[in-house]
């Protein structure tokens, strides 16, 4: 199998959309840009979670020592970006105030329309903090998500209009 191998870094995307019009949680290309949409991309300095883990349940039974288990409930794992701080700017604070619900839109293979690399986390935030270190390094602020319902994924990327 041949496979076109990439990074994250410079390829994938991160949106955070303040609504989405659609039933089924997939936004059309407008609602990336504009008033509704920010592309996180350029601030974030480190990514933790936006995954779906299945928990399962075991299932022992009398006849074996063996233990076996079925598929359980599906679940996030804690999630956070970590971005830049801009020393003048205070707009991503704002944004992603604590309680603030939303969506954040991931273009895993990047903006290209069509593929089925979007993958779409319903979110609230659950914490803002700064983050402090001595070491010589850029500021940064941490922000916690709280995955507040199932997650869609797999769905095509909007078309350019």
């Amino acid at each position: 199998m041949s496979q076109q191998r990439f990074t994250r870094r410079g390829t994938t995307k991160f949106f955070f959309l303040k609504d989405i019009v659609s039933k089924e949680l997939i936004p059309i290309r407008p609602e990336l840009g504009g008033t509704n949409g920010t592309d996180l991309s350029p601030a974030i300095s480190d990514i933790e979670g936006f995954a779906v883990e299945n928990t399962p349940i075991d299932t022992p039974d009398l006849a074996t020592e063996f233990t076996g288990n079925i598929p359980g409930e599906d679940k996030a794992d804690n999630s956070s970006l970590t971005f830049y701080e801009d020393k003048v700017d205070n707009a991503l604070e704002t944004l992603l105030a604590k309680g603030v619900e939303g969506y954040v839109v991931i273009l895993r293979k990047g903006d290209i329309p069509a593929s089925k690399s979007m993958d779409i986390f319903p979110v609230r935030v659950g914490s803002r903090s700064s983050t402090y270190t001595t070491a010589s390094e850029p500021a940064k602020f941490k922000v916690s998500f709280n995955v507040t319902g199932k997650p869609v994924q797999d769905v095509a990327v909007p078309a350019a209009v």
